[in-house]
């Protein structure tokens, strides 16, 4: 062992940051401000709560990363990941084999999954599984004979995974600076109203803004021409780009456009996925469709690392009847125990008919104290469907004026709630929920005055 990582002394979180601090490059972090600012140290949780290694409790809005929805410290999860750890700690799914957790989870997911779609490929994540799709959709045309239908369109401010065909798939500008981005992939506009609204400085009608966007999908395929485009992809409500919302109308024009071309469609149901919207999928609240739905997080409500693809029945036909053998698979696909605990979340959901209480009771009341939110005076828009939601910081809430990147609103806002005991996320100067679906009225309240009181706080701060 070498010097710095020897135990050192004082408490366990001093020492605990110092190891982090010598040892751990963490994910989408400048490593030379997190070296100056020692990283804040979870070290047990329960419920919706999280408590840090020096004993203060946040609720945590977030989820995890938009995962945990069943809660913390969920025994019959754990039970399962014990009893398969047992039994089976580990096969793979090669080589015409296979075990009783995938099968079963197979199944599971063919009953809880819109009717149409009732084979599944499964992955380690949602990185992983967006990997797939892009494999499925340029075999799946190669199959038929048509191998030039390569272009994946995919939106601006998208978010679908951080490996190089994800985030390429994704359309964050920054992680395409440091990455690049595979060919044959495009981005079109996204269906941010309030972004716009701010943008323009002026009314924008959300339904004509709606169908303009989508057109501008129907404008690329003519662009590139239909028999190159593969497939579009898109998140029900886009998550990490900011909780976006699209007005009615986009959908109902994007299922126009996808009908009359010769595409498949894509709905990533990573974030939207396993009740988040108030239903099983994003999907069956907007009736998408889809071809090929990737997923992940909710599906073991974080507890494992566990994602995967569920492929239509017309283009599991093609593959299965007519494809031959798919050269593609992780050692990881299907894992045993985390598809045990994945098969015991979601009968766990069934169980405490979490989807529907989600949708008839808490989802709503969130939403309801969300707009209430809307009311501070920092605060241009507040929106949310299901268990998601965005506030909006502004610096002239009349007038929809955005604070110039410079006064890093966001970040302010997002360190008075930890300091406050609560978990938002930022990103830019939206600051986002995702809280676990098990989340009580009462912890919806705590959650409503921690937030205001930030917003006051982060307020003060910018006015100074």
């Amino acid at each position: 062992m070498n010097q710095q990582s020897a135990p050192l002394a004082g408490n366990n979180t001093e020492r605990w940051q110092s190891l982090d601090s010598a040892h751990h490059l963490h994910p989408f972090t400048d490593p030379k401000e997190l070296k100056e600012n020692a990283a804040r140290i979870i070290e047990s949780a329960q419920g919706i709560y999280l408590t840090d290694s020096d004993g203060k409790e946040y609720l945590d809005a977030m989820a995890g990363l938009w995962c945990v929805n069943m809660g913390y410290g969920r025994q019959e999860l754990i039970d399962a990941a014990h009893n398969q750890i047992q039994q089976l700690p580990f096969y793979n799914a090669f080589f015409k084999t296979s075990h009783p957790p995938a099968a079963e989870l197979g199944a599971l997911l063919a009953e809880v999954t819109p009717a149409h779609m009732n084979h599944a490929f499964f992955t380690s994540s949602g990185s992983e599984a967006n990997d797939t799709v892009l494999r499925v959709v340029w075999r799946y045309w190669d199959i038929l004979g048509k191998p030039e239908k390569r272009v994946i369109i995919s939106r601006k401010n998208a978010y679908h995974g951080s490996t190089i065909a994800a985030s390429s798939l994704g359309g964050m500008a920054d992680m395409h600076k440091q990455g690049g981005i595979i060919p044959n992939i495009v981005h079109v506009e996204q269906p941010y109203w309030f972004g716009k609204r701010c943008e323009l400085g002026s009314d924008l009608d959300p339904e004509e803004f709606g169908r303009e966007v989508a057109q501008s999908l129907a404008d690329k395929i003519e662009e590139l021409g239909e028999d190159r485009v593969a497939a579009f992809i898109a998140e029900p409500i886009q998550g990490a780009g900011g909780v976006i919302v699209p007005p009615d109308s986009y959908w109902t024009e994007v299922k126009k456009i996808c009908a009359q071309y010769e595409i498949l469609f894509v709905v990533d149901e990573v974030i939207c996925g396993f009740g988040r919207t108030g239903h099983w999928f994003g999907s069956d609240l907007l009736d998408l469709k889809p071809d090929l739905m990737p997923m992940a997080k909710g599906m073991s409500s974080g507890y494992l690392p566990i994602g995967g693809v569920m492929v239509s029945d017309r283009v599991a036909d093609v593959l299965v009847n007519q494809g031959g053998e798919f050269n593609h698979g992780y050692t990881y696909s299907g894992h045993p125990v985390c598809a045990a605990v994945a098969a015991a979340n979601i009968r766990l959901m069934q169980r405490e008919n979490i989807v529907e209480t989600v949708r008839e009771s808490t989802a709503p009341y969130l939403q309801k104290r969300l707009g209430e939110l809307g009311d501070h005076p920092l605060v241009g828009e507040a929106r949310g469907v299901g268990m998601l939601g965005a506030i909006e910081l502004v610096e002239d809430k009349a007038n929809y004026v955005k604070f110039n990147k410079d006064r890093r609103a966001g970040t302010i806002c997002r360190t008075h709630c930890f300091d406050n005991g609560l978990v938002m996320r930022a990103v830019g100067d939206t600051m986002i929920i995702s809280p676990p679906l098990v989340m009580q009225k009462s912890d919806i309240d705590v959650f409503f005055e921690r937030a205001w009181k930030s917003l006051d706080q982060t307020h003060k701060d910018l006015k100074q």
